[in-house]
């Protein structure tokens, strides 16, 4: 009874393990390799994002102003 036990849990962990692996490499295989990076042979390691929207590091207020003139 214990053998039988062992071998429907290998043999479930088998088909469990090779669902996830045909998965990873369907992932793998389907999706857009973007170069980037330090490994990269493109570009100079700078990560650029596909964001639509504009980047907006600050806005000039006037405790900004202030931020700015006290740390000059």
């Amino acid at each position: 009874m214990a053998d039988e036990l062992r071998r429907s849990f290998i043999k479930r962990a088998g088909v469990a393990a090779s669902v996830l692996a045909g998965s990873v490499v369907a992932v793998a295989s389907t999706s857009e390799s973007q170069n980037r990076g330090d490994g990269s042979d493109i570009g100079s390691g700078v990560v650029v994002g596909t964001a639509h929207k504009k980047e907006i590091l600050y806005k000039k207020t006037k405790a900004w102003n202030e931020f700015y003139n006290a740390a000059k």
